[in-house]
């Protein structure tokens, strides 16, 4: 059984019925609105801030000294939060950073079969009319870890931001699991 409140469901009725019966009028499913933004750094199980470096089109998990850290290039995030009808799959969030003067937000898209996480130029939209691939659904870890989340991709189910080794680099990837795995990768 799911508690709702009337703010998240909004309905309008049209007229009453002779038969005293209420008529609605014809409804479309609710757009994602944005609701508030959190300011915050991502860090993973190691203790590394996820770090957006546009001009090598890549974003990893590096240590970070604390003078990096007040300077902040590419590494302080805002997390656009919007409200929606389907409580259920998660708080849908969508990721921006600012390096330099300009802002970049994150997407996924499908590249040679596989996907991958993208940072592009621009601003974060405010209404967002249906699907999205910038959006993300934040769940808590695991019940016992209320503080660390996962973002699972909100147009595939299953796959989840996480990290992966590549050489030297801890890069930001999407990666498949099933929703009761826990994997250490995604820790967030």
């Amino acid at each position: 059984r799911v508690k709702m409140s009337a703010e998240e469901i909004l309905v309008r009725a049209v007229e009453l019925g002779k038969d005293f019966c209420l008529y609605f009028d014809e409804l479309e499913c609710d757009a994602l609105c944005q609701s508030r933004t959190l300011h915050r750094v991502l860090r993973n199980v190691n203790s590394q801030l996820l770090v957006v470096r546009p001009d090598l089109n890549v974003a990893a998990f590096e240590n970070v000294t604390d003078q990096e850290v007040q300077t902040g290039k590419g590494m302080h995030f805002n997390i656009h939060c919007y409200k929606t009808t389907t409580p259920l799959a998660g708080l849908p969030v969508a990721f921006s950073v600012q390096v330099e003067d300009k802002s970049y937000y994150m997407c996924c898209e499908r590249e040679c079969g596989e996907m991958i996480i993208r940072f592009k130029e621009g601003e974060v939209p405010k209404e967002i009319p249906g699907e999205s691939n910038i959006i993300f659904f934040q769940k808590t870890f695991t019940s016992c870890c209320s503080k660390a989340f996962k973002f699972e991709y909100s147009m595939e189910r299953g796959m989840f931001l996480a990290f992966e080794e590549k050489g030297y680099l801890r890069k930001l990837i999407l990666k498949k699991l099933s929703e009761d795995e826990v994997d250490e990768t995604m820790k967030m």
